[in-house]
């Protein structure tokens, strides 16, 4: 067994070229440059959470090159977006590129609008079988992603210029959690897309990614809630930066498998099926998709029972939204539990990971909509 891992370690560093030695060093002591930048600002958990990215990002930088690509690129976009500022909030409707580009609410902005075009692209090119169709809507939803992300470490900056007790990681509302969302569920697709060649996908996924976008857009224009608001007192909390992203990386995974689902259905019932891939490839990425989403929520659960017991002194309360969090568990339980021990396959579980996306959706918005309860922070 030591031998088998020591086969796999040595493997894994011999294939090292010196360009992946190269990001991790820029990984790591970009990391050092903020550390010694912005300390100030920093708990012993944000140093731990600094150091441990820059050590993630390093390793799934070597395991995903395209992955490596989007950090640098975001790291390059997001320093110079930091230089523009020079410390002056002001600056954000004076400088141009800050304007137009690559000030936080811009690049969501560009973010919102890649997604949709790489929607309707991605549809165009499955209608007309065009390889290079498919090529330009995944470049597409690549940039989308860069400035997602780009728009989110900007924001973060521009939250502690409006002052040192307002800044905060934006994952603490619902604006910049479905930012997060768009920029979580692109990001597994891309992965399976690169890994099982499956472009003819990227339609149906982006359908429920332009839905969040369509959110965003309403909740900016009609709510005003891009403006970057102080922390309530019971998000004051270390636990928020790894609940929340924990939270997303299941829910985005959810909705993957959920539009996997439909494009499964469509494909069984004669639908499309020429042009998509294998009905046994779609129930793997489904399975797949699934497994990945409810590792992450079991752990998001259980981060956020540990909060609520240092915020509330209780572990489980029967909030309403822990309460449908729990349903949301039991039901991804079930499913994998049919999946893996009973061997169910087909339209069966495609219908019900459908289900289970709005049975996730009400968890994750219908509760802060309609019911009211230790979570009420998260309303529209």
């Amino acid at each position: 067994m030591n031998n088998t891992l020591d086969y796999q370690q040595k493997t894994l560093l011999q294939s090292l070229r010196w360009q992946d030695w190269l990001y991790a060093f820029i990984v790591i002591a970009g990391s050092i440059f903020a550390f010694v930048k912005y300390a100030h600002y920093m708990d012993a958990y944000e140093v731990g959470f600094l150091f441990g990215a820059a050590l993630l990002f390093s390793y799934l930088g070597w395991q995903w090159k395209s992955l490596g690509k989007l950090v640098i690129g975001v790291a390059v976009l997001s320093i110079l977006a930091v230089a523009l500022y020079n410390g002056d909030q002001t600056r954000a409707t004076e400088v141009f590129f800050l304007k137009f580009l690559i000030s936080s609410q811009s690049a969501i902005m560009w973010m919102n609008v890649l997604f949709m075009l790489a929607m309707l692209t991605y549809w165009f090119s499955l209608y007309r079988r065009s390889a290079f169709s498919a090529n330009v809507a995944s470049v597409l939803t690549w940039v989308a992603v860069l400035f997602g992300f780009v728009g989110l470490m900007v924001r973060w900056y521009e939250s502690y210029l409006i002052g040192a007790d307002v800044g905060h990681i934006p994952v603490s509302n619902l604006y910049e959690v479905f930012v997060l969302f768009c920029l979580i569920t692109a990001l597994l697709y891309l992965h399976y897309e690169q890994k099982l060649n499956t472009k003819q996908l990227g339609g149906f996924v982006l359908l429920v990614i332009n839905a969040a976008v369509g959110f965003i857009l309403w909740y900016t224009f009609d709510r005003e809630a891009h403006n970057i608001q102080p922390l309530v007192p019971a998000l004051q909390s270390y636990w928020m930066k790894i609940h929340v992203p924990a939270n997303f990386v299941g829910y985005g995974s959810f909705s993957l498998a959920a539009m996997v689902a439909l494009a499964y259905l469509l494909a069984s019932k004669g639908v499309l099926a020429s042009r998509l891939p294998s009905l046994e490839m779609l129930d793997d990425l489904m399975y797949k998709a699934i497994a990945i989403g409810f590792a992450f929520f079991t752990i998001a659960t259980i981060l956020g029972a540990m909060w609520a017991a240092e915020a509330w002194g209780g572990y489980w309360s029967w909030d309403p939204k822990e309460t449908w969090a729990l349903i949301v568990w039991l039901n991804y339980a079930a499913w994998l539990h049919l999946r893996m021990v009973k061997g169910l396959r087909g339209p069966l579980l495609a219908w019900w990971s459908l289900i289970g996306l709005i049975i996730t959706t009400f968890a994750f918005l219908g509760v802060n909509m309609f019911l009211s309860g230790l979570h009420s922070y998260g309303t529209l």
